[in-house]
């Protein structure tokens, strides 16, 4: 039964939905979005679960085609991982180039290049509607934790520099590394000035608004309970979706939670599983101190299997993600779990106080590849961006609202060409075999 207290939490964290968590993001961003929730039944060409940047990109691209939307989030807008992840932005997927091919032919890999570069621009068009440009900043290292991983790294670096001209990205070296770099960490590695790193809620802030102001009505604190058929058979399909306060009935509904839905559409639990991760930011540097640790101001994500990620904030404080937990409670003090992995890259830190750190459920496929899946006629479900969203789920959000509009998209039917795997042991057994797996992963990073 639904009670009035489980409906101000969600996720497998059981987190509360009411407020921002206390991380950095929420901090210092502007005034939240404003909005009300749902309280009465409502009919629209489409309905969209989730506000973040999937969700909030296909409601922009309906509304922009003339779609009558409606967007649901059990919290405010951007309360999930689209509010509160690294910030970084990647050009391309979580498979290379060599790995599409043999999944897509040469012509389907230089589709999933392209692809990814039009949704690299489109970021920049949404960055334009923040009045701070998202705090975007050009930049992003790719650092080797291992000497052995180096040479694989640079032969990458050369393979895009000459068969997909991507001249933006340059091999580091040893030396190279170490001058962006104050950590001893690292053997080198690679600089992407195509990828960067910006504040994730200030763009999910931003889109809502787009969307808002191209027609499409949002509804923070509105979680869903349910997704339903609606109407007689044999009449055209429509579905009924049901929040505390009222109903939504729509030809189209998109369930865009990423990891906080879970058995919300039981077909696609199996193939996308939510973990957690875990970020704080130190107390402020000053600018000289800052620069000592990234010299350019960049983002850097390392090789590890269970990646640290880090950056410098506009207030010259460090950001950094990384440490693997296999259970669904957040740690009671996420400070005190983050800082001995900072202190692994940044000893010279070991002084410094932290002044924020949260966490949050993000989900993640088993190619590491977004799950797009057309569930039942005018059902849709996209998730599992394994930490490449900020670049990828405002861009194929859109793209599957544009299929929803009944508009073409190439680009979403070859996403949905991808092979898309199911998690072993199934829905029940996924998350400990997943976590076994991981443990080892992790592991063997430490070797």
């Amino acid at each position: 039964m639904l009670t009035p207290r489980s409906i101000e939490r969600a996720g497998p964290t059981g987190e509360d939905v009411r407020a921002y968590p206390p991380s950095y993001y929420a901090a210092t961003a502007p005034m939240a979005f404003a909005g009300t929730a749902l309280d009465q039944d409502v009919q629209a060409d489409a309905c969209i679960i989730g506000g973040g940047y999937t969700g909030l990109g296909a409601a922009l691209r309906l509304a922009e085609a003339g779609r009558s939307v409606v967007l649901l989030d059990s919290g405010p807008v951007g309360w999930g991982a689209s509010g509160r992840n690294g910030g970084q932005v990647h050009l391309g997927w979580n498979k290379d180039q060599h790995w599409l091919a043999r999944h897509l032919g040469s012509d389907g890999a230089r589709e999933m290049w392209a692809m990814a570069r039009h949704a690299r621009d489109h970021l920049d068009r949404l960055i334009a509607h923040d009045p701070d440009g998202c705090d975007f900043r050009a930049g992003l290292i790719h650092a080797d934790h291992k000497p052995g991983l180096v040479a694989q790294t640079h032969a990458e670096v050369r393979f895009l520099q000459e068969a997909y001209g991507h001249g933006a990205l340059t091999p580091l070296g040893r030396d190279d590394i170490r001058a962006l770099v104050g950590s001893q960490a690292y053997h080198g590695g690679s600089l992407d000035m195509a990828g960067g790193h910006l504040h994730p809620l200030k763009l999910a802030l931003a889109m809502a608004r787009a969307a808002r102001a191209a027609g499409a009505v949002i509804h923070p604190h509105s979680r869903c309970t349910g997704i339903a058929p609606d109407g007689p058979p044999g009449t055209a399909q429509a579905w009924r979706v049901t929040t505390p306060g009222g109903t939504v009935r729509a030809g189209q509904v998109l369930v865009a939670t990423g990891g906080y839905a879970t058995g919300l559409v039981p077909a696609v639990d199996a193939h996308v599983l939510p973990i957690n991760n875990f970020i704080a930011t130190t107390a402020p540097l000053g600018p000289e101190r800052a620069a000592a640790l990234i010299a350019g101001g960049q983002a850097v994500s390392d090789s590890r299997f269970v990646v640290y990620y880090f950056r410098i904030t506009p207030d010259h404080r460090l950001l950094f993600g990384g440490g693997e937990r296999y259970s669904w409670r957040l740690p009671a003090d996420i400070a005190a779990f983050v800082r001995p992995h900072m202190l692994r890259v940044f000893p010279q830190l070991a002084d410094v106080a932290i002044d924020h750190a949260w966490g949050g459920t993000l989900s993640i496929t088993p190619h590491r590849l977004p799950h797009a899946a057309q569930v039942a006629p005018g059902l849709w479900s996209l998730s599992g961006f394994s930490g490449l969203g900020v670049v990828l789920a405002p861009w194929l959000g859109g793209e599957i609202g544009a299929a929803m509009a009944g508009l073409p998209s190439p680009a979403l039917d070859l996403v949905r060409r991808l092979p898309t795997p199911r998690f072993p042991g199934g829905t029940l057994l996924r998350w400990p075999t997943m976590a076994a797996a991981m443990t080892f992963f992790a592991l063997r990073d430490r070797l």
